[in-house]
């Protein structure tokens, strides 16, 4: 029973002593977070870099459902494994497929989207299993 009161009178005391050094902090003190935040021509840098982003990751997702559509309309290929990404321009196929020649001619089909500047190719072949 006498610990709980220790530990009650020990917690107290410590509160106590943290409010002593709150109110011991003087005006400069609390006006210097203020001064040391971000300005509003950084912080308007920061906003337009944030909205870049966004719009760049929009025109990526943007083409890689383009290429991936284009790909699914070509009936020469199965895209049920076939995995779009792409980056400023920049396509990578990921996936497998049962041929070869379906390798070659994702590709080709890629390389044809408008807005496409480079196709790698990391197809792997795998055989359909029935």
């Amino acid at each position: 029973m006498k610990a709980i009161q220790v530990f009650k009178l020990a917690a107290a005391t410590a509160l106590v002593a943290a409010s002593f050094q709150v109110y011991a902090q003087g005006d400069a003190a609390s006006a210097a977070p203020a001064a040391s935040g971000p300005t509003a021509a950084a912080q308007h840098q920061v906003n337009q870099s944030q909205a870049q982003l966004k719009q760049a990751k929009a025109a990526n997702r943007a083409l890689s459902r383009k290429v991936r559509g284009v790909l699914a309309k070509d009936k020469t290929i199965d895209v049920a494994k076939i995995t779009v990404r792409a980056r400023d321009g920049a396509v990578e196929l990921q996936g497998s497929v049962p041929e070869q020649a379906q390798i070659e001619h994702a590709t080709e089909v890629a390389k044809g989207v408008q807005g496409v500047t480079s196709v790698k190719n990391s197809l792997t072949i795998r055989p359909n299993q029935s």
